[in-house]
């Protein structure tokens, strides 16, 4: 995000950003916020129910009726990670030309049948099978939305909607709880089914209204989306304008240089790794199912099947809190990076607690620390919110990133947590919490890396710009904003804008122009 000189804002803008804007501008915006974000946050729950109803169902019963054992249960995760992998970048690289109002929700359906087709495996590989291609389904959803969220928002408005949306993933598994408990206390054995299996038909019928919601409320693109009963032609343009406005780019034909350009910037090197980190660096946070279940030996039963799937809630309560917090403060600072060495810092010390104390001694300790395993996954919103806004200026380039930083963040986590997190230490899992405090430490160096590149290209690009008089700009305040802004000189009540210059900065290879972050 580059420098940006702005008027003053008032301070009911900090609470909710749409309320300093014009009234059509600001109609438009609840309108598109009704439409955008809930049927995105409606459907990101449905995803991220079925992910944590995976391991409800695993210690309610399915590892039993299954005669699953060892490490099957990774291998199951793993099966939907590997179709959930292969999957986005295509289909990132489609939205760009496919309708998102008609691909979406269409995938969804289809992923709302397969949910429902686990309740009939008999065995693992019946389970693996049908796991990857839930994954492959599933893969269109994620980058391709906050690529969508990213086409539409500014910059003091982007983090918000990509986290409030992104708090769905910790409201699913919060409910995935309490519908496990239900399932298996009030369904279980209805029509010869076992609690379990009616956990993933309830998913699938859930999800299938949602995904039909999606083919009359999701937008498209600002440059493809048509007048209809939620937007005018007028709002459209409003949107346009607003993109144009922060040198957010729209769909252009693939070329050879363009596809070559994704790589020859520093965006992709850094935006990637660090969203691998932050994605595989709340390993803890699964530990404490097994930590609860552990308690219970043959013939004496500490937590009930109820209690082990409801108590670690609180792991997905910390979550949602914690990332409404990190997206109000980015926003309002514009900047993304303290958010994530604050929470980087918090889940580094949760990790080296774990590690080093014993299991079954200071229980309420431990029980705290668990939940303080959430604090750091609500970064997913800010980390491709910048990706967004740091690679702005090139569409596809923009979509390839965001798709690029889930696709590798999955590739790792297919075999990373086979390997410091094996089921069969669990919950003590020494390695792992290690392993994890050293990810977190990782995670704030490239986030640090990040910003420090961005602010070179600040720099840069200053210096190749003609010097503005201080008297003829507004020195109220002076916020990070989005890339290729103009710059705003207020005279007396009066905005004069001019327009950007088009400035060569030295990339990786010295002969792509870059994004001026």
């Amino acid at each position: 995000m580059s420098v940006h000189r702005v008027k003053s804002r008032p301070w009911t803008s900090y609470i909710w950003d749409t309320w300093d804007k014009p009234p059509a501008e600001r109609q438009f915006l609840f309108k598109l916020d009704a439409c955008l974000l809930t049927y995105a946050a409606l459907s990101y729950f449905s995803k991220y129910l079925d992910q944590q109803n995976i391991t409800n169902a695993y210690v309610s019963g399915m590892q039993e009726d299954l005669g699953l054992h060892g490490n099957q249960l990774n291998y199951i995760t793993t099966a939907w990670t590997c179709g959930y992998v292969i999957g986005q970048i295509p289909s990132n690289m489609l939205i760009t030309r496919i309708r998102p109002s008609i691909w979406i929700p269409a995938m969804e359906v289809i992923w709302s049948v397969l949910t429902m087709v686990l309740a009939s495996a008999k065995n693992f590989e019946t389970l693996v099978a049908v796991r990857f291609l839930v994954g492959l389904a599933e893969s269109t959803f994620y980058p391709a939305i906050q690529y969508v969220i990213g086409s539409w928002y500014k910059g003091d408005e982007l983090g918000k909607r990509a986290c409030i949306f992104h708090t769905a993933s910790a409201l699913g598994p919060m409910f995935s709880g309490f519908l496990q408990t239900g399932a298996y206390n009030g369904l279980n054995g209805v029509h010869g089914l076992a609690g379990w299996k009616w956990l993933f038909i309830i998913d699938g019928i859930i999800t299938i209204p949602i995904a039909l919601l999606g083919f009359l409320i999701m937008p498209d693109l600002p440059t493809t989306t048509k007048p209809s009963i939620f937007y005018t032609q007028e709002q459209i343009d409003i949107g346009k304008r607003r993109m144009a406005e922060i040198g957010r780019k729209p769909p252009a034909p693939f070329t050879r240089k363009k596809v070559l350009g994704f790589f020859t910037t520093w965006h992709i090197y850094t935006l990637v790794p660090l969203y691998i980190l932050f994605n595989n660096g709340n390993g803890p946070a699964n530990s404490m199912i097994f930590w609860l279940k552990s308690f219970n030996t043959p013939g004496h039963q500490v937590y009930t099947v109820g209690q082990i799937n409801t108590y670690p809630l609180g792991i997905q309560a910390i979550q949602v809190v914690t990332t409404l917090i990190y997206a109000w403060w980015s926003d309002i600072v514009r900047a993304r990076w303290p958010p994530m060495i604050f929470a980087g810092t918090w889940s580094m010390i949760t990790c080296i607690v774990l590690a080093a104390t014993p299991l079954y001694e200071h229980i309420t300790r431990r029980w705290i620390f668990y939940y303080f395993t959430g604090c750091a996954g609500g970064l997913s919103g800010l980390i491709l919110a910048w990706a967004n806004e740091l690679s702005g200026h090139d569409n596809e380039k923009r979509s390839f990133i965001v798709a690029s930083c889930n696709m590798f963040a999955y590739v790792v986590q297919a075999w990373l947590p086979i390997v410091i997190f094996p089921q069969v230490e669990q919950p003590r899992v020494f390695k792992g919490n290690v392993a994890t405090a050293c990810i977190n430490f990782s995670m704030m160096v490239f986030a640090m890396a990040t910003y420090l590149l961005s602010r070179r290209d600040e720099r840069r690009a200053r210096k190749l710009r003609p010097s503005t008089p201080t008297s003829d700009v507004s020195e109220d305040i002076i916020l990070e904003d989005e890339p290729d802004g103009d710059i705003k000189k207020v005279k007396g009540g009066v905005q004069v804008s001019e327009a950007p210059l088009e400035v060569e900065v030295p990339t990786l290879e010295h002969r792509h122009p870059t994004h001026i972050a």
